[in-house]
């Protein structure tokens, strides 16, 4: 009802003003005002009574004086304006200082960083103990310097001199995104004890070395511009790894149900299942991470946030209403469950009935298409 009264409401304004000179033309409510100005005339200045003392007036809109005449022999057409001049030599990649504090913004998301930044410290010797892709963090084990790479081993000497020649040290790395869209901000910290020591000394806010994280972030830095420049292609292959499970499958229950297999932890899988639901273009109604379910509505894409609808789609009516979302609804749950090492996800109509068998398959096989 609300869409056909739009669509009556726009027919009846368009039947109205086609032919009708009072809105368009020369003489029309809406003619076209540019060249207004050039009609104008000067008039005379402002003068004050006698007996008022006042500053001068200037005029707030001079005529230039080298405009001979204000009358225009022809139409005019005003030039566009010159393009905005951009930068060729703006890197993606930058060093921020607030203080003590030191770190980098990359103009690329968290995902596409993360593998680039890993294998960074891999390829330089270092040896990843702990990763944690789902809240961007990766850790090395305690090393010496001479543990590490030639290179890598000789420029930390001299960059971070106050590190003793045989104490270890070793680095967390965190990935946050940033404050501006599609931006990330990557954070180093080291921590350090004696040689010979086997006390887990704990990463701290802040690090006990600023010299020796300013080094890390300065090499960092060189790399991740270096890669950025030869087109950046191991971090965009690499970035569905940042929560892609390891192993994949699809297969049946003991009842014929399908049944997706993830060899990852529940959070990787858990990461991975919505990404994939969004790139599929599956709407996600609502989520509950504790129960490990995504509510879908099959009948209606993925819907952006902020996203308003245009003039003459709010006159047609806009977003469809409740009633009509509920008519044609087509709502599952995409539930994981953990088994063991690895997580299945299945789909169902609600708490106690299974979806559709051809239903599930779909929704599986979207899931299992994105996630690789």
């Amino acid at each position: 009802m609300k869409r056909l009264a739009g669509l009556s409401a726009l027919a009846l304004i368009i039947s109205s003003t086609s032919g009708c000179g009072w809105l368009w033309g020369e003489d029309g409510y809406f003619r076209d005002r540019g060249s207004d100005y050039l009609e104008a005339r000067q008039t005379a200045p402002m003068q004050l009574p006698a007996n008022v003392e006042a500053k001068r007036l200037d005029p707030l809109l001079p005529i230039p004086q080298q405009v001979a005449s204000g009358a225009a022999e022809s139409e005019y057409e005003v030039p566009r304006p010159q393009s905005l001049v951009l930068r060729g030599d703006a890197s993606e990649f930058s060093l921020q200082k607030s203080g003590e504090s030191r770190w980098l913004v990359a103009q690329r998301v968290p995902a596409e960083v993360w593998p680039v930044a890993r294998q960074f410290f891999a390829d330089n010797g270092f040896r990843i103990v702990e990763e944690r892709p789902q809240t961007g963090e990766f850790s090395t084990e305690w090393q010496r310097f001479d543990a590490l790479s030639s290179a890598m081993a000789r420029r930390l000497s001299s960059k971070a001199p106050d590190v003793a020649a045989d104490a270890e040290t070793r680095v967390r790395v965190r990935i946050e995104p940033g404050v501006q869209r599609n931006t990330s901000e990557i954070f180093v910290v080291s921590a350090e004890r004696p040689a010979g020591s086997s006390a887990d000394v704990a990463f701290t806010s802040r690090s006990a070395n600023t010299s020796l994280d300013a080094a890390l972030l300065d090499e960092l830095l060189a790399s991740l511009a270096s890669s950025a420049e030869q087109g950046g292609s191991v971090s965009l292959l690499a970035a569905r790894d940042f929560d892609a499970p390891s192993r994949v499958s699809l297969s049946e229950d003991g009842n014929g149900n399908p049944v997706l297999n993830l060899g990852a932890d529940f959070d990787r899988a858990w990461s991975g299942v919505g990404r994939s639901l969004e790139l599929a273009d599956v709407r996600v109604d609502d989520l509950n991470r504790s129960l490990g379910v995504y509510y879908i509505n099959l009948a209606e894409g993925t819907k952006v946030k902020g996203e308003e609808p245009g003039f003459f789609g709010s006159l047609l009516g806009g977003e469809p209403d409740k009633e009509e979302i509920e008519a044609r609804a087509e709502r599952y749950q995409v539930r994981l469950t953990p088994v063991g090492d690895s997580v299945q996800v299945t789909v169902e109509k609600d708490l106690n009935t299974v979806a559709p068998a051809d239903v599930a398959r779909r929704v599986l096989g979207l899931i299992q298409e994105n996630l690789g």
